[in-house]
């Protein structure tokens, strides 16, 4: 069962369809990191172009899935309630594997650094227990 169904989600970040990337939250620390999950479906709308007749779910919107988990671990703080976090910077960002429909992403965001309103958490994307995606995210809280 998961922490956070994506109603809740919704309730701390601001995405929202087609731009929600995580289904669930497992599991939640706030402002140290947190677990999500994505269910990658054959009808998401970035299939249509990416590729057709060979459908890889976009390394960028991997990336973009594990900040959003990042986002949840520090807007669950209290005193972070309401506020946004925005991308400052992506580094050391690798793709292993090819994401495909049917697969279920694994994302874990740990929050490294933080000093005022920017931080940096590490992520890493797996499915099956098999790394796809990783790289250190710098958000700043706005």
């Amino acid at each position: 069962m998961s922490l956070l169904t994506i109603k809740e989600i919704m309730e701390i970040i601001p995405h929202r369809h087609p731009f929600l990337l995580i289904d669930t939250i497992e599991s939640l620390e706030p402002g140290v990191g947190a677990v999500g999950k994505k269910c990658v479906s054959g009808n998401e709308p970035f299939f249509a172009g990416h590729f057709p007749g060979n459908p890889v779910m976009p390394g960028a919107l991997i990336i973009e899935a594990l900040a959003q988990v990042g986002a949840v671990a520090m807007l669950s703080l209290p005193e972070m309630k309401g506020k946004t976090a925005y991308f400052a910077g992506i580094d050391k960002a690798k793709f292993r594997r090819k994401v495909l429909p049917g697969d279920v992403l694994l994302l874990e965001t740990i929050i490294t650094k933080v000093k005022g309103p920017v931080g940096v958490g590490r992520a890493v994307a797996t499915v099956d227990g098999r790394k796809v995606a990783e790289a250190e995210l710098t958000f700043a809280i706005g």
